[in-house]
């Protein structure tokens, strides 16, 4: 594989346009209570939200996301549901009502309901009856809290107060001309209406909306999806990405000590180079020294600060902040020797000392070396090591650092990648030690793997698995 962009990859591989990507929380059955965390507070639903315009294939890329979180909680909330009621004097005149008009929508009630349902109560959603351009025709719909919520309309984007409700917004963004197909035949099928006043609304309102209202709020996508729910490869991508939050969201609940740096797609684009058992040497040890180093920051942000007074070029008077002085880092011999290159480009002059655990078998461990500075007792410690497995090794080289006379709250445990076994063992055992990592994974395999992985870092990283 060449030094390709990230994004180039991706792109290729499946059109998906990406910006921001910022996620929390998520699971659905038809159980009516409220999902809560291990202290009794309820869990914050994880909110997807799905624009773009009429017949752009939202409800299909809904349907799919949700078919492929088959095992987690999802419900689906339509904006279509909240329509205003038509007043008598606008039943006379409906053709010339502008159903793509922001003002269309009952966004307080929209609010509401949302509002509810991330408190974990249970909610009736109207119908909206679009033969009477009422809500109250039909049934109210039972929607029960979940883990995650999908919100999908063509102006779910328009109002700042629910834009900021969700975790991830998706723009489904359709060719036109496929657009009013679709409508020409939905409507002419579904709603026995004539294609000239098919066509006359679409000129008269519904483009013009799009053009006015819709368009504008790609801007506020984190991921825009070329041809919606034909679009299979950025589908997959997507979930995968939520399945990778929602488990990683889960152990930050359990474990406030664990920290998963803010995924991006160019992380989750690195993370699939180094995986990739075809990736050369050259790009492994690029994409991986990239990921290193915003791990080795992210750490770095979790170190004690004094507040700090400069004097500017302008004569300006700023109030910031001063790094954290007394540091060191510990490496975690060879693995971790890998991440030394990225400490030192980020703390000029900084002692690193190292530990050699010789493993015996799959779970025992045996100290064989070690070289730390002498007055470690009084640094912060910056724990190095690119993989936590099983934690066996970790909790070696934290019982060392704390037999030196380390307090446990000042080590921090800085990996690539965490197996979720690692980090129970860990932070059960050293609830004061903060770990900061890029990714968790799925778990271990029977040999004590951790999976999917990346194989053995050392060698790959080094180049002493060439033969």
């Amino acid at each position: 594989m060449g030094s390709k962009a990230v994004e180039d990859l991706l792109e290729a591989s499946s059109g998906v346009h990406y910006s921001g990507f910022h996620l929390e929380e998520s699971h659905t059955s038809e159980i009516d209570q409220p999902t809560t965390s291990i202290d009794g507070s309820v869990k914050q639903p994880f909110v997807i939200g799905v624009a773009g315009g009429a017949a752009s294939g939202k409800t299909t890329v809904c349907d799919l996301i949700i078919d492929q979180l088959h095992d987690q909680r999802v419900v689906l909330v339509n904006q279509d549901s909240f329509y205003h009621n038509l007043t008598l004097e606008e039943l006379t005149k409906v053709h010339e009502y502008n159903f793509d008009h922001p003002d269309a929508f009952d966004t307080e009630q929209l609010l509401c309901v949302m509002e509810k349902l991330k408190h974990g109560q249970a909610v009736d959603v109207p119908k909206y009856d679009f033969k009477s351009y009422k809500n109250d025709v039909f049934p109210l719909r039972r929607v029960n809290p979940s883990d995650v919520i999908i919100l999908e309309g063509i102006l779910i984007f328009h109002d700042p107060r629910v834009r900021d409700l969700m975790s991830m917004k998706i723009f489904v963004d359709t060719d036109a001309d496929v657009r009013l197909a679709r409508r020409i035949r939905r409507d002419t099928v579904e709603k026995n209406r004539d294609i000239a006043t098919v066509l006359d609304q679409y000129s008269k309102f519904v483009k013009p909306a799009f053009d006015d209202f819709i368009l504008p709020t790609k801007k506020y996508a984190d991921i825009i999806i070329p041809r919606g729910g034909d679009n299979h490869v950025a589908i997959d991508l997507i979930v995968q990405h939520i399945r990778t939050k929602l488990g990683q969201n889960n152990l930050c609940k359990i474990y406030p000590n664990l920290y998963v740096i803010q995924s991006t797609f160019q992380i989750r684009g690195m993370h699939t180079l180094i995986r990739d058992a075809q990736t050369t040497k050259h790009d492994f040890v690029f994409y991986a020294d990239r990921l290193i180093r915003l791990v080795v920051e992210h750490g770095l942000g979790h170190l004690p600060f004094t507040e700090k007074q400069v004097i500017t070029p302008t004569g300006s008077v700023y109030s910031g902040v001063d790094f954290c002085k007394r540091l060191c880092g510990v490496s975690v011999i060879r693995s971790g020797e890998s991440m030394e290159n990225a400490l030192r480009a980020c703390c000029k002059g900084i002692k690193i000392g190292k530990i050699l655990i010789h493993r015996e078998g799959d779970n025992g461990q045996q100290l064989i070396y070690e070289k730390l500075p002498e007055d470690i007792a009084q640094r912060h410690v910056l724990l190095l090591d690119p993989i936590l497995g099983t934690g066996n090794s970790a909790v070696q080289a934290i019982s060392l650092l704390l037999k030196k006379g380390v307090p446990e709250s000042n080590i921090l445990f800085l990996n690539l990648i965490s197996a979720p076994q690692g980090v129970h063992v860990v932070c059960k055992r050293f609830p004061r030690i903060k770990i900061v990592t890029s990714e968790i994974e799925n778990g271990l395999n029977e040999e004590f793997r951790v999976i999917p992985g990346m194989g053995e870092f050392g060698d790959r990283y080094f180049g002493t698995d060439d033969d």
